[in-house]
């Protein structure tokens, strides 16, 4: 295989960096809120509501996401609101679950509207 000429290889710092946000992102539960987060700020409670976890777990994983820069914080009065202000992790995140939410809508439609015949 030819490799292109201009295109280079990311350093082994890098990689490894990579493969812990992508950990990071590998539980569904912190996925989910970056999803949400990626829709709109909230606070822990609101997110809490929306994942259905458990407000202890729901907050154990924004300080995770937090630290590794995915999420970030502000304070409003008592509240701590979170967001996301990366759009490239926005963009990660929308583009996979989009896509796989797209796959699961068309595998579960009836065959014949697939065009499998029937």
């Amino acid at each position: 295989m030819v490799q292109d000429v201009g295109f280079q290889d990311p350093s082994a710092e890098v990689l490894a960096a990579a493969a812990t946000t992508f950990g990071l992102l590998s539980s569904a539960a912190r996925l989910h809120i970056v999803w949400a987060l990626a829709e709109g700020e909230s606070d822990v409670s609101g997110l809490a509501l929306r994942v259905g976890g458990a407000l202890p777990a729901v907050s154990q994983h924004l300080t995770k996401l937090k630290l590794a820069g995915l999420v970030r914080s502000r304070r409003e009065g008592r509240r701590q609101v979170y967001f996301v202000d990366d759009p490239d992790v926005v963009t990660v995140v929308q583009s996979m679950v989009g896509r796989l939410a797209e796959q699961a809508a068309e595998s579960d439609r009836p065959r014949r509207l697939r065009g499998a015949g029937g």
